[in-house]
């Protein structure tokens, strides 16, 4: 059965667990200054957008967007918190978050996405999947910088 996907009620305890796991996971892989998972408060500046997929059994993806910024010529924003818990891996989670993501981008007139993730081995499921999207690599947007352990994407909508 397909997950259900919503906006995040960011007061549910069980979703401040799931994001904890994601900055859990996330620790091993880089320095804190390579790392860019929001955390809980993060998730709740303005500009920022969560959503929650779920099955019976509770959260198993969570997936936000991100203002980078407003120009005259475009809005562009990033994709954050793309996460899919181990027990719902390979069933399609990520993909159905991610095409939420779009579409809603889409309906209020986002003109850009973009992302960073991992360029370690960890992060290769992710980067597969953003490239089946139609991200392509790009030289890092907003307030990101060269870094070794960061892979840039982005797509035009």
């Amino acid at each position: 059965m397909a997950p259900t996907i919503t906006r995040a009620d960011l007061t549910d305890p069980r979703l401040r667990a799931f994001l904890q796991e994601h900055l859990d996971d996330m620790e091993p892989t880089a320095p804190p200054e390579s790392r860019h998972a929001l955390d809980l408060s993060d998730l709740q500046a303005p500009g920022v957008r969560l959503w929650v997929a779920a099955d019976d059994d509770g959260i198993v993806g969570t997936a936000a967007l991100a203002v980078v910024g407003d120009t005259d010529d475009e809005r562009h924003e990033e994709v954050k918190s793309m996460r899919t818990a181990p027990r719902a891996r390979g069933r399609g989670v990520a993909s159905a978050l991610l095409a939420h993501l779009v579409a809603d981008a889409r309906s209020r007139g986002v003109a850009r996405l973009s992302l960073e993730t991992g360029s370690m081995e960890f992060f290769a499921p992710a980067r597969a999947l953003y490239r089946r999207a139609g991200f392509e690599p790009c030289a890092p947007f907003g307030s990101y910088v060269e870094d070794r352990l960061s892979v840039f994407m982005t797509q035009p909508l």
